[in-house]
């Protein structure tokens, strides 16, 4: 199913995966993916992390997340490099343009691991 092209009106679908259940939300055009889990109750974080972090800066990597089919390219360098070499996306430096599917990453202890090849 090809995925919906971004409106500046537009409201896209967020499916995240928290480790045990399915939650799907809402997110405006635009919006700061980091921030839109926050708003709805669900973190990105570890439990060492939720108080310890830059903020969504982009430099700590603690909000790491694993992104479904069809996830955005990712544009900042660090989550570049996250990409590349196959460690979870950065939640703080993706924009909400198009429906998302997001795993996040309880076993994570700090940054999560890479993905195994």
């Amino acid at each position: 199913m090809p995925l919906a092209l971004s409106h500046p009106s537009a409201e896209h679908t967020v499916h995240v995966w928290d480790g045990g259940a399915w939650h799907t939300l809402c997110a405006p055009d635009g919006a700061n993916l980091r921030q839109v889990l926050l708003q709805h109750g669900l973190s990105p974080y570890t439990r060492l992390t939720r108080r310890i972090n830059c903020g969504g800066r982009g430099l700590c990597a603690t909000c790491g997340v694993r992104l479904g089919a069809g996830a955005p390219a990712p544009v900042h360098w660090h989550d570049q490099l996250a990409a590349r070499f196959g460690y979870p996306r950065l939640s703080c430096q993706i924009t909400v343009r198009r429906p998302l599917v997001v795993h996040l990453l309880p076993e994570k202890r700090i940054w999560g691991t890479r993905h195994s090849t």
